[in-house]
């Protein structure tokens, strides 16, 4: 079975395992070349540099995902043009693998696994444009894409909850709090 990961990254032959949000070394795939369009940009690390903000060491990460009862990918945009300012005009490559017996499910993440080990490159395409490539898979019923202005009362309450809280507890993450407090400050109020 194929594994699909997402790099902007041209020529990798190998994928090796890097230190992740979950503390230890791991190269992250999915089942679902669908699934890992979401992983060729970072909002945070994007609008970062749209602004020069200096930062040293590893940015922030922003996934405003989850599925659906069926099991597909379900992208949400939890602030105005959010969708456009992160993936319209970004390339990068989606990296597929030949699964192992290294390769483990991730049980958060429907079709989603992790190695703890190098895995040889057994092929690579490059998505020319990822916001094209994301909306090319929403028109196939390959995955949902849900526009801030459609989100729900309940979603945009969980999002007034959420982000507050997100900001307080990322007093280390000096580019993380920057973006919150671009893209929420009317929820933030600071």
């Amino acid at each position: 079975m194929l594994l699909y990961h997402a790099s902007g990254t041209a020529g990798i032959k190998t994928l090796e395992p890097r230190i992740s949000n979950h503390g230890r070394a791991l190269v992250y795939f999915s089942q679902k070349r669908e699934n890992t369009l979401v992983y060729l940009s970072n909002a945070i690390e994007r609008y970062c540099k749209s602004v020069s903000f200096e930062h040293k060491g590893p940015w922030q990460k922003w996934a405003s995902y989850g599925f659906t009862k069926d099991g597909r990918l379900l992208l949400e945009e939890y602030y105005e043009n959010a969708l456009d300012e992160t993936y319209k005009g970004v390339s990068g490559y989606i990296y597929s693998v030949r699964s192992d017996a290294s390769c483990v499910p991730q049980g958060d993440i429907p079709y989603a696994c992790t190695s703890g080990s190098a895995m040889p490159v057994a092929g690579c395409e490059f998505v020319e444009d990822a916001y094209a490539a994301l909306i090319e898979a929403e028109s196939a019923g390959l995955i949902c894409i849900r526009r801030y202005a459609e989100l729900s009362k309940s979603t945009l309450a969980f999002i007034e909850r959420v982000i507050p809280k997100e900001y307080a507890n990322a007093q280390s993450a000096p580019d993380y709090r920057l973006f919150l407090r671009a893209k929420f400050k009317d929820i933030l109020r600071l």
